[in-house]
């Protein structure tokens, strides 16, 4: 089981820091506090059996640094001494990494975590505002989200001059039809019992569904099958359906980072990660996007004081675990049951 040491103890260096998603795994070694990260080549997850091979072949035999300890953020709740990766066959077990791998002391943090963690800790240029309008306020609450394999979303608060993460399953709300052209899509979308679930959509496979739903509500056969093949034809402007898929995606992301903005009250901004969205960027109608965000009588008002972003740090989630790694102290991030020692 693990131990429940302070939140602010701090792990002994080299720490290995990782971004575990459904489709790819990102790791870095922070060797001191005041040392830049070492970074590596992004892995596959479906090239490897499971973490520790992964570990081993694409870092361990790569340098000659021995982490100590290991920060990894993985897309999935963290619950129990094994942990099952959500769109991944991956299963974490952290007791052993300390007895295989050698760790001393390992902390597991939902990945979404380490996206917000990374919006406090982005230099200016990490970070592109998406349309007009909106100022950040310094110490404001903060709300980040980002399509890839799912949806995933988290908030950041600011108290006792501590970021405090607050992870969940926010993807997971539910989004309706607005338009005449949202209800004529609605009934091609695939339904989870009465609902359509926001990661349904606004995610690489809810791509997909969207644009077999714009094809089905226009009569017309789908020829794309993977989420790259539709922002592709997009970008390149092969084919209506895959243009509108691609505008109605920014607009319903828009509409979702506004739901989230009010809940959160994110005065301090919105910012949007993953790889899906940057794809898209060259093709993006900001404003259309934007006005979407805003679009929420009788608190329009209020969502256009908040500024929305994009993250272009391609590394964004190692960036907040090496700032965590760094000054534990300055994040109230809970660490009990979710931290284990040699």
């Amino acid at each position: 089981m693990p131990t429940s040491p302070e939140s602010s103890s701090p792990l002994p260096f080299p720490i290995l820091l990782g971004d575990i998603g459904g489709t790819n795994a990102r790791f870095s070694i922070l060797a001191d506090a005041h040392a830049e990260p070492v970074t590596f080549p992004v892995l596959p997850t479906a090239d490897f059996p499971n973490i520790d091979d992964a570990i081993r072949a694409g870092v361990l035999g790569r340098t000659a640094l021995r982490p100590k300890s290991a920060v990894l953020a993985l897309a999935g709740p963290i619950d129990g001494d094994e942990i099952d990766l959500t769109n991944s066959p991956w299963v974490v077990r952290p007791t052993a990494l300390i007895g295989d791998l050698g760790f001393e002391d390992v902390l597991l943090l939902n990945d979404f975590e380490a996206q917000a963690l990374a919006v406090a800790a982005l230099p200016p240029g990490g970070l592109s505002q998406i349309g007009t309008g909106g100022t950040a306020q310094e110490g404001a609450s903060r709300v980040v989200l980002g399509p890839g394999t799912g949806l995933g979303v988290a908030g950041l608060v600011r108290t006792r001059g501590m970021w405090i993460p607050v992870a969940g399953e926010g993807g997971h709300v539910d989004i309706g039809p607005r338009t005449e052209r949202d209800r004529a899509i609605w009934p091609h979308l695939p339904h989870l019992g009465e609902r359509v679930s926001a990661e349904e959509i606004l995610s690489g496979r809810g791509l997909v569904n969207l644009y077999r739903a714009v094809c089905a509500a226009d009569g017309t056969a789908p020829v794309h099958s993977k989420p790259a093949q539709v922002t592709e034809a997009a970008v390149a402007r092969r084919d209506p359906q895959s243009c509108e898929t691609v505008d109605l995606f920014a607009i319903y992301l828009g509409r979702v980072a506004g739901d989230l903005a009010l809940i959160f009250m994110a005065r301090g901004g919105v910012y949007i990660g993953g790889g899906i969205f940057q794809r898209i960027a060259p093709v993006l109608k900001a404003q259309e996007m934007r006005d979407a965000f805003e679009d929420k009588e009788p608190h329009g008002e209020l969502l256009r004081e908040m500024p929305l972003f994009v993250i272009t740090e391609p590394l964004a989630a190692l960036a907040g675990l090496a700032a965590y790694a760094r000054a534990p102290q300055t994040f109230g991030l809970e660490t009990e049951e979710r931290r284990w020692r040699a």
